[in-house]
């Protein structure tokens, strides 16, 4: 990698930042104005970053409407570090530098999506419709980010009232119909007022239809068929004297029939098998700011998240339960150019699994016919202090610690694990030049064991589930990199260097008595090394942006894959993006974009079974290469804006292919030709109008 630092010190002064001018923005570009943001009433945030700063992405919510976004994919397309695997929704993994977004903190209005329903699936479900907000940290971060933010933070924030209603107005509301070609429609309707002074209501329902698609060679993809309903409510605002809050309910329904491993293809006359998946959300947050100087932040949430199956073929219907709620509460004090935060939260999570069938046709299934529930439960609490202090005007130090405690109860097994560490981060940000900064940092993560795979609970008697003396993960992430700013001109250059000690991951096919098919443990250490490089530029109605990723993931030396590694990472290749954009208007605006991913060649596969003596050696397998270009289009045909038109094109040329972020191709290894990925979509038209009253 030492070309890559060779790279790093090239680029300083020009290569670098943005997605996209016009629809997206860095976090923290700014830093005179990050110190002065508040948090939002939606959910904890702390605008501030210096520690790996300059990988930090914002995307509003112009420019999910610019993009149709319909899930994962959409959202994350043009974000550099980011991958999204699995082109059917209910599937989908995030990536960030090679690290599953199970060892990210992810939140929605603050509230951590926590735990894994099945390992087939996605544990991360949001509907774009809702969304004000994404905000991407990578890599480890500051004490604020969160348990176990081991790979970074990921924080949605939803609408509120006042992010819609139009000044001197008190209701108003917004329709919204979309058609795909590649297949589907989905319609959505929401309606927001004032209440009471500042205080307002937002409500929300979406509806989303979608037949099986067609992949770049026009072959249907048996099992991608989904139904999705999902309503929302928030209700909150200033309430006066300082005080503001804010109440929200959220209820996700998906229903289809997929394959026994949805994210994998369904071969003809494989058996579809009927699934749902379900999310209720509650959150509530409170807000006291009497002053520039004191201010309080608290959160609340409770969310329920469920999954059932139906294998017909064996069990019977089977069903995941995971249920977490918690706190998070955080005192903030500005003085003397210092900026503190200072706060304590607390998680407890429940998961189970269970037998749902006549105990007749599930029994004989099962490791204990006596026992047909199964459940484990975590509790996790931490205190954190971090404090940004402005020296001089052009230089911002920041330095915190954190301390977290994790405890696991493996109830229906009468074992478990406790686990508790300290992390520090240290960081700077240097503006050496008008327009010229650089950034550097050190951040520490600790993250214990937490509840397991609701569909591997279930256990033999008598074997070992955890490893004896079982240690927590740690991870050390450094970062150092350059930002300029300057006449319309974007860029920065960023290194990062990352490890995670002592991995905690259940491998593939356990070995002999008396650990168990499912059994935990110290795996190893993973490390990601790699550069990030972006730029952009606008003049007028003209504006181009790029980026180039470079990174590579390993788990013990060996390259990481997203099959013998699940919940763990993926290897993906070089990728870079280029986006051009033209907006005569302000009614009217047009985009392209084309990002490629160069190809993984000789990744080498089955350590593990061969270890273990299932094959006779390690085999290799190859990722092609793919190139993808896409073409968006907007236009508010009237003066007063309220009717919006949306146009696109995604994989415009039709390619086939698997994104590097899903499962490997397997198909050539003798024994293994069931393991793939799935294809992405092909050619896929999309249109949508919305009306606002």
């Amino acid at each position: 990698m030492r070309w890559h630092k060779l790279a790093i010190l090239c680029a300083v002064s020009t290569a670098a930042l943005s997605i996209s001018p016009v629809h997206a923005q860095e976090n923290g570009t700014d830093k005179a104005d990050a110190s002065q943001e508040q948090s939002e009433r939606g959910g904890i945030e702390h605008e501030i970053v210096v520690v790996g700063k300059l990988t930090g992405v914002a995307i509003d919510r112009e420019e999910l409407d610019f993009l149709q976004a319909n899930d994962l994919r959409d959202i994350f397309r043009k974000v550099p570090s980011v991958s999204v695997g699995g082109s059917l929704g209910i599937a989908q993994k995030i990536y960030v530098r090679g690290l599953e977004d199970s060892q990210i903190n992810v939140t929605i209005d603050g509230a951590p999506q926590s735990g894994t329903l099945f390992h087939h699936i996605g544990r991360v479900n949001i509907e774009p419709e809702l969304l004000e907000t994404v905000e991407l940290q990578a890599g480890a971060g500051e004490a604020t980010a969160g348990f176990g933010a081991i790979g970074g933070a990921l924080r949605f924030r939803t609408r509120d009232a006042s992010d819609l209603l139009e000044p001197g107005r008190n209701f108003g509301g917004i329709v919204k119909a979309g058609w795909f070609s590649n297949d589907g429609y989905k319609l959505s309707a929401t309606l927001y007022t004032k209440l009471i002074g500042d205080v307002g209501i937002v409500g929300s329902y979406v509806y989303s239809d979608r037949d099986e698609f067609k992949d770049g060679d026009g072959n249907n993809l048996r099992g991608t068929a989904a139904e999705q309903q999902l309503g929302f409510v928030k209700i909150g605002g200033d309430i006066g004297s300082g005080h503001s809050f804010s109440v929200s309910y959220e209820h996700r329904d998906e229903e289809g029939e997929f394959g026994a491993r949805p994210n994998w293809p369904v071969l003809a006359g494989d058996t579809l098998f009927p699934a749902e998946a379900t999310r209720q959300t509650i959150i509530g947050n409170y807000g006291y700011d009497s002053s520039d100087v004191i201010s309080l932040e608290a959160i609340g949430y409770w969310t329920r998240a469920k999954f059932t199956l139906d294998r017909s073929d064996r069990w019977g219907l089977y069903g995941a339960d995971i249920e977490s709620y918690g706190f998070d509460a955080r005192f903030r004090a500005q003085f003397s150019g210092h900026d503190i935060i200072f706060g304590a939260e607390h998680r407890s999570d429940s998961v189970a699994s269970e037998y749902l069938a006549d105990a007749a046709m599930w029994q004989p299934w099962a490791w204990d016919p006596n026992i047909g529930r199964f459940e484990e439960t975590g509790d996790l609490f931490g205190v954190y202090l971090q404090d940004h202090w402005q020296i001089a005007d052009p230089l911002l130090l920041s330095f915190g610690v954190r301390y977290d405690a994790y405890d696991l109860d493996v109830v229906t097994y009468d074992t478990g694990t406790k686990s508790d560490g300290l992390s520090f981060n240290i960081g700077a940000d240097l503006e050496v030049l008008p327009g010229l900064t650089l950034n550097a940092g050190y951040a520490e993560a600790f993250r214990g064991k937490e509840i397991g795979d609701a569909f591997t609970l279930e256990h033999r008697p008598g074997r070992d589930i955890l490893q004896p003396g079982l240690k927590p993960e740690t991870v050390g992430n450094f970062e150092v990199g350059a930002a300029f700013e300057r006449d319309g001109f974007t860029a920065s250059a960023a290194y990062f260097d990352m490890k995670i000690k002592d991995v905690i991951l259940d491998q593939l096919y356990r070995g002999p008595f008396p650990q168990d098919g499912v059994y935990y443990e110290n795996i190893g250490d993973f490390t990601s090394e790699g550069i990030e490089l972006r730029a952009a530029y606008r003049t007028g109605p003209f504006g181009i942006s790029g980026f180039y990723n470079h990174y590579d993931s390993r788990i013990n030396g060996n390259r990481i894959n997203g099959y013998e590694q699940i919940a763990l990472g993926n290897t993906m290749g070089d990728n870079w993006n280029l986006t051009a954009s033209f907006d005569p208007s302000p009614s009217l605006g047009f985009e392209a974009s084309l990002t490629r991913f160069e190809a993984v060649r000789d990744l080498e596969v089955l350590f593990r079974d061969a270890e273990l003596g299932f094959v006779p050696a390690t085999d290799l397998i190859d990722k092609p290469g793919y190139t993808v270009v896409d073409l968006f289009a907007r236009w508010q045909p009237f003066d007063d804006g309220r009717l919006s038109l949306n146009a696109a094109v995604y994989n415009l040329f039709d390619k086939q292919y698997i994104a590097h972020a899903s499962v490997g191709d397997y198909s050539g290894i003798p024994g293994y030709e069931i393991v793939s990925g799935l294809a992405e979509p092909g050619r896929n038209f999309r249109l949508t109008a919305s009306y606002r009253f």
